[in-house]
């Protein structure tokens, strides 16, 4: 009976210790823990606005070699695809019938001459004669009319001697210009003609190039609201300072000079065009090249930058981006952007001084959730922060508005 009672007993105590167990396990389960995100705080700063603008590249001087004397090449002086000055001879035109022009219009020349001695001396006889009385009036008017016309027969020969020379220095055919040769579109045994401006080459000069770029008319628009209302101050016209990005993505080694920008709209593109002057001197650049030129138009004070990985775009490209509030939950932010600032969004609007983005952990919370904020570890990577200037990106011609960025000349 004791031994039953003692074993009674036994449970009794291994319950209550169970129980009591239980409860001081209860007591010390945590509270759930906050999930945690790293933010970057944004303040505005002066930051550089440029646009970049698709263009293609062409010439600085470009001259067409044209035949302006009828006859046969004789010779090509020049390889092509070589160097010329402006003056050098190119082609030999067979001279043999220009040369017998100048022979012949000088030999005209020289019969005017003779009849203009003769008909000077006729003028001073009758001139002492009239004066005697021993002609009339008349004949002394007469021979000074025949040696007035013997003089003008003088200078329409000199006028046929020169006429004939030019033509005959026509058979060298000279570059016009100093550049680079193309293709020879004739070959020495070619007949060319004067009348018809036969095309023998073309010479382009490489040591500059132009780039001419179309830029959307709104862009333009958009520029100039924004200096009126004081987010943009420019740094004018004669100091747009212009980069050129290569087809193959590098960035030419030469800075541009923005030359002008027409004034006409495109009717059937909405844009106007711009054109700007690159030295060329180790012959990178060739005509017809397809580029980007990056403009620089001026420094937007207040700008906002948000490095990439904290912002997101919806079906519709609007951007967005989750703010840390005073609270530590979260907010959703919808953003109005213009453009990339190295890894960097430039945001118009959307923003305050001193909010704090999430840039990490971004993709575990939602909006309204409370989370613990740390900064962003890694912050300079994260935010990107390099020395490349804004890119207003412009549209090309024909693509939606809302897709262009202030931007303008």
């Amino acid at each position: 009976m004791r031994t039953r009672q003692n074993f009674h007993l036994i449970i009794a105590i291994a319950a209550s210790a169970i129980g009591l167990a239980a409860c001081g396990k209860k007591e010390s389960v945590p509270s759930p823990q906050l999930p945690e995100v790293g933010f970057v705080t944004v303040n505005p700063q002066p930051v550089p606005i440029f646009t970049e603008l698709p263009g293609r590249t062409s010439a600085y001087l470009v001259a067409q070699v044209r035949a302006r004397a009828d006859g046969i090449v004789l010779t090509r002086d020049f390889v092509e695809g070589s160097e010329v000055r402006a003056g050098q001879r190119l082609y030999k035109i067979d001279p043999a019938p220009y040369i017998a022009k100048v022979d012949a219009a000088k030999a005209a020349l020289a019969k005017a001459e003779a009849s203009l001695i003769t008909a000077t001396a006729l003028a001073k006889r009758d001139k002492v004669l009239v004066a005697a009385s021993a002609i009339s009036e008349q004949d002394y008017e007469n021979a000074i009319s025949a040696e007035r016309a013997a003089a003008a027969d003088v200078a329409a020969g000199k006028a046929e001697v020169e006429t004939a020379q030019i033509n005959l220095r026509y058979t060298d055919v000279v570059a016009p210009v100093t550049g680079r040769t193309g293709v020879s579109q004739v070959t020495p045994g070619a007949y060319v003609q004067a009348s018809q401006a036969t095309l023998m080459d073309t010479i382009q000069e490489m040591d500059r190039v132009y780039v001419d770029v179309a830029q959307a008319s709104l862009d333009g628009l958009k520029l100039r609201r924004e200096i009126q209302e004081g987010r943009l101050t420019t740094t004018g016209p004669n100091a747009a300072k212009v980069t050129l990005i290569l087809e193959d993505g590098r960035e030419y080694s030469h800075k541009g000079t923005l030359q002008f920008s027409d004034v006409t709209v495109d009717q059937s593109t909405g844009s106007v065009t711009l054109r700007a002057v690159f030295p060329n001197p180790d012959r990178v650049l060739l005509p017809g090249m397809f580029v980007q030129a990056r403009i620089e138009k001026g420094i937007d004070e207040h700008a906002f930058l948000v490095p990439q990985v904290g912002v997101t775009h919806d079906q519709k490209g609007r951007a967005n981006a989750l703010v840390v509030g005073a609270d530590n939950k979260v907010v959703a932010r919808s953003l109005v952007t213009a453009g990339t600032y190295g890894s960097d969004w430039i945001v118009d609007s959307g923003l305050q001084p001193g909010d704090r983005v999430i840039v990490q952990g971004a993709g575990k919370v939602r909006p309204g959730m409370t989370v613990q904020a740390v900064p962003a570890t890694n912050a300079a990577t994260v935010m990107g922060s390099s020395v490349e200037p804004v890119s207003r990106r412009s549209p090309s011609p024909g693509a939606p508005a809302s897709q262009s960025a202030a931007s303008g000349v």
